[in-house]
């Protein structure tokens, strides 16, 4: 059975971020469900698709834990939902809306993004680093 590393507290926090974009995202959906009219219903329950898509980037950090660079699926989608999100003004308007809900539950939604944006990034930095110091350990044993 292929045992993957352990999660650094780094990753452990982006994993965070992550799941309480998803709450946000829930707290949206509850208080304001027409919203997501405009998303296709699955199973006929209008659901907002950036809940699927943060359950998945997350999955897919874990199925990576293996490889150094496995944070950046939740970097990825942090950056894709908060900051192409601001930049093309889907954002905004959710803050700026008059339902005490949708503003607190996007509130929430891009702090946990931004925190596992910020995390996931310093978790790659730091397997990295770890990576290339095991790597380069042998070779300092040698010249002694």
């Amino acid at each position: 059975m292929l045992r993957p590393r352990q999660l650094s507290r780094n990753t452990l926090l982006s994993l965070a971020g992550l799941l309480v974009g998803v709450v946000g995202l829930v707290v949206q959906w509850f208080a304001d469900p027409s919203t997501f009219a405009d998303a296709l219903p699955p199973f006929g329950v209008v659901f907002p698709p950036g809940i699927a898509f943060i359950v998945v980037f997350g999955v897919l950090v874990l199925l990576t834990a293996r490889w150094w660079w496995h944070p950046a699926f939740g970097v990825f989608i942090a950056f894709w939902i908060v900051g192409v999100g601001t930049l093309a003004g889907q954002l905004t308007p959710n803050l700026t809306s008059h339902n005490l809900g949708t503003v607190t539950g996007n509130v929430v939604m891009t702090a946990g993004l931004v925190l596992a944006f910020v995390a996931g990034l310093l978790s790659m930095i730091g397997a990295r680093r770890t990576q290339r110091t095991r790597r380069s350990a042998p070779d300092q044993v040698r010249q002694r």
